[in-house]
């Protein structure tokens, strides 16, 4: 991975976390960040012109403005500027790469965890999850990238970005869906919480205010629509069940 300068493109609960990684991990790093909400002060925060032309460039912004923000980024990317892409999403952004970067070199990642994991999780990133979905690196600095974060204890999985998706709706949608719900309906934890009940409503609080991610993801991927329609039939054979039981 490249010794040099680290920009990231978004300020929000992931682009800080990327931020405070970065101090404590790779400090070696110079990093800056561009955010429209905050003013360049020529030591954490710089212009999206200073940023862009960064060694490396992550783009830590919604999945709604990812366009937006690669078609911002790309005329003031530096000669080798690498764009890492940290999305939830895998397909969408995928395309939007290879439309607009083509030739140029880039990294399409997910991250697997945020800030509430990683504060649950004691502040380690020991078996965090990366997923790569896909690259156009040189085979040895793709090689050097994975070996940096496995060497500080992530854990990279390799697939493609269908793959990605299809799970994605299955797991981080399913869980975004149901904390969703049962804050929604007001459950929360009690003085006589069993231990799967605990755990229910850890992964509740991990997702409970990520609601533009949700919905991010509801609408763009497709998988998810199916995973509503699976989950709502067996909600209601579970709820025929035990009426038929209550006769």
């Amino acid at each position: 991975m490249r010794d040099g300068s680290v920009g990231i493109v978004g300020y929000g609960a992931f682009g800080s976390l990327l931020q405070r990684l970065f101090a404590r991990y790779l400090s070696q790093k110079e990093v800056k960040i561009f955010s429209s909400r905050m003013q360049p002060d020529g030591k954490a925060f710089f212009t999206l012109e200073e940023v862009a032309a960064c060694d490396v460039l992550i783009l830590a912004v919604p999945i709604s403005a990812f366009e937006e923000t690669l078609k911002k980024v790309k005329p003031l990317l530096g000669a080798d500027t690498i764009v890492v892409d940290v999305a939830t999403v895998k397909e969408h952004t995928g395309k939007l790469l290879k439309k607009y970067l083509k030739g140029r070199p880039y990294l399409s990642t997910h991250p697997m965890w945020g800030p509430e994991s990683y504060k649950k999780k004691g502040e380690s990133v020991e078996g965090l999850r990366i997923v790569v979905t896909a690259h156009t690196l040189p085979r040895a600095e793709y090689k050097s990238f994975l070996a940096a974060f496995r060497g500080v204890g992530f854990d990279l999985v390799e697939m493609t970005a269908k793959q990605h998706d299809k799970h994605l709706a299955s797991t981080l949608f399913l869980t975004h869906f149901l904390g969703q719900s049962i804050t929604k309906a007001k459950f929360d934890r009690t003085e006589i919480d069993t231990v799967s009940f605990g755990f229910l409503m850890d992964a509740v609080e991990s997702v409970r205010y990520d609601t533009k991610l949700f919905r991010d993801v509801f609408a763009y991927v497709p998988e998810c629509t199916k995973v509503l329609e699976r989950f709502g039939k067996a909600e209601y054979d579970v709820k025929c069940e035990l009426l038929k039981l209550c006769k």
